[in-house]
């Protein structure tokens, strides 16, 4: 029901919270979900991304959530086709060897790119480019400025790529039929594209010399204070990840692949309070939108 519900960014707590708090969050998130090549580390980073991305999308997020599933697999597969380094031969295919560790090794490189994935599509849903301006517009003024500018393009040139296509098909010019037809459809919809692109490139550069640009400093849209509760849940971050952190350096997260397996195991305190760091690190903004929808639902039913 919540995951229903909560598709409305209103709703999810930790999307409310400073922005310095969101992007130290990801920044550690995904950095770690890189480093941390342990396969019990990479499967609650991708358990825990996926959680986090249904609660901000609600259904329409299954269907990402669900694509990375024949990614894995492939990756995962791909791997012992190119790399044949490995003790315990499985079968030969191709006239190579087929191993048990290339594979196991396959499967936690591609349990890193889904969960490295699901994050940043989480981070593209929570960092707003508001937010990402009004953190490093004094730091870095230029660059954040063309980052903005840059990660908008591609939503925003898939968006009228699509009007221009309907378009085209409401005067009965779909771009059906022979190959030839479709080639060309598709370049008279690049061409439009194009020219779109550079006049609007046009009118962005006179609208911000008009509005003075660069002649004082920047301000943002919405401004942003650190609270109570931004405090307290940058400490409960800053301690989860410490944690981790600590018990990946005394050798809890260790994990060798080739040419023949060393994983450390997860039993012991260091290993196991190491897991739970993390996994409640991930866990903590899911956390919050959970409490933020039982609260709402709470709320709302005695009314």
């Amino acid at each position: 029901m919540w995951v229903g519900a909560c598709i409305d960014m209103r709703y999810d707590a930790f999307s409310r919270c400073h922005p310095a708090v969101n992007f130290g969050f990801f920044a550690i998130a995904i950095v770690l979900s890189v480093i941390l090549v342990h396969p019990a580390y990479l499967a609650v980073s991708a358990v825990c991304a996926a959680a986090y991305y249904l609660a901000l999308k609600g259904y329409k997020g299954w269907k990402a959530v669900l694509g990375m599933i024949p990614l894995f697999f492939v990756v995962a597969l791909l791997n012992p086709l190119f790399n044949a380094m490995g003790d315990t031969v499985l079968f030969s295919l191709f006239g190579r060897p087929f191993t048990y560790e290339s594979l196991v090794y396959g499967a936690c490189i591609a349990a890193m790119l889904v969960s490295v994935l699901l994050w940043f599509l989480c981070y593209g849903a929570v960092m707003t480019s508001d937010k990402f301006t009004s953190l490093f517009a004094n730091v870095i003024p230029a660059l954040s400025l063309i980052l903005v500018m840059v990660l908008r393009l591609v939503p925003s040139y898939g968006k009228k790529a699509r009007q221009i296509s309907g378009a085209r098909q409401c005067i009965g010019k779909s771009g059906s039929g022979t190959k030839r037809e479709k080639l060309q459809g598709g370049i008279t919809v690049l061409s439009a594209l194009t020219g779109w692109a550079l006049e609007g490139s046009v009118v962005t550069a006179d609208s911000m010399r008009a509005r003075g640009y660069g002649a004082g400093k920047r301000t943002t849209f919405q401004v942003y204070r650190l609270t109570l509760q931004d405090g307290v849940i940058a400490l409960l971050l800053l301690l989860f990840a410490a944690v981790t952190i600590a018990a990946a350096a005394a050798g809890a997260a260790q994990a060798a692949f080739l040419p023949s397996l060393h994983i450390a195991p997860v039993r012991g305190a260091l290993s196991v309070s190491g897991l739970g760091a993390w996994g409640l690190f991930l866990l903590l903004p899911t956390l919050l939108h959970l409490r933020e929808v039982i609260l709402w639902h709470t709320l709302t039913s005695d009314i």
